[in-house]
């Protein structure tokens, strides 16, 4: 799945490459070559999106939500192709129902990626401050997607920037904390990486049998 989405990157990417250099090379950018522009863009995050759960459901932490993660970016992706070709005015309740499909997505993946680090049981505070972070940021998005009148306050933005800075914070934290968790020698620890790598090993042989 992991070699599925990215190549799927690298093809967006490039097209996304060659579409540019056309476009200053002949010197013409009209709305065909937008929707081309905006289509490889959305194909391109929908990738990054999937990558980013990838780990996560290869190393079989948190399958459910990875998984999740890996249908929403699909659908997100699909969804911004359809929005960007479709020629008819599509209602506000679709388009609303596109940007949450697209905040879910990255939400998840932020998730999936934030399941990977291994803490020791002090820091683990981090890891669920983090959850709750993100999980008020995306009430707080998706609540100014679907009532923007009711939520556009200088409160609102306000808490939007604190949410923002201590995601970012936390998110940048977790790989150290993952590290220092990392230097401690715990039995059990090792033991259970140990049972991980045999499982994948096995995992391997079994798929390396069937073809």
């Amino acid at each position: 799945m992991k070699k599925i989405f990215l190549t799927v990157l690298i093809v967006s990417v490039a097209l996304s490459a060659v579409v540019g250099i056309v476009v200053i090379l002949v010197g013409n950018f009209g709305e065909f070559e937008s929707k081309v522009l905006m289509t490889t863009f959305s194909i391109t995050c929908a990738s990054i999106l999937g990558l980013a759960c990838g780990p996560a459901y290869e190393s079989g932490r948190g399958r459910a939500v990875s998984l999740t993660g890996i249908v929403l970016a699909v659908l997100a992706g699909t969804s911004w192709i359809i929005l960007i070709w479709t020629d008819a005015d599509l209602s506000e309740f679709v388009i609303k129902s596109i940007m949450t499909l697209t905040v879910l997505a990255a939400v998840f993946a932020h998730v999936s990626l934030a399941l990977m680090a291994r803490l020791d049981k002090k820091f683990l505070w981090a890891l669920y401050t983090l959850y709750l972070s993100v999980a008020a940021l995306a009430g707080l998005v998706l609540s100014l997607i679907w009532f923007t009148d009711a939520f556009e306050s200088d409160l609102t933005f306000r808490m939007l920037g604190v949410l923002s800075i201590l995601v970012a914070a936390l998110t940048i934290l977790l790989p150290v904390l993952h590290k220092l968790s990392d230097t401690k020698t715990d039995p059990a620890k090792i033991d259970a990486e140990i049972e991980r790598l045999r499982a994948r090993i096995a995992a391997l042989e079994a798929r390396k049998g069937q073809s």
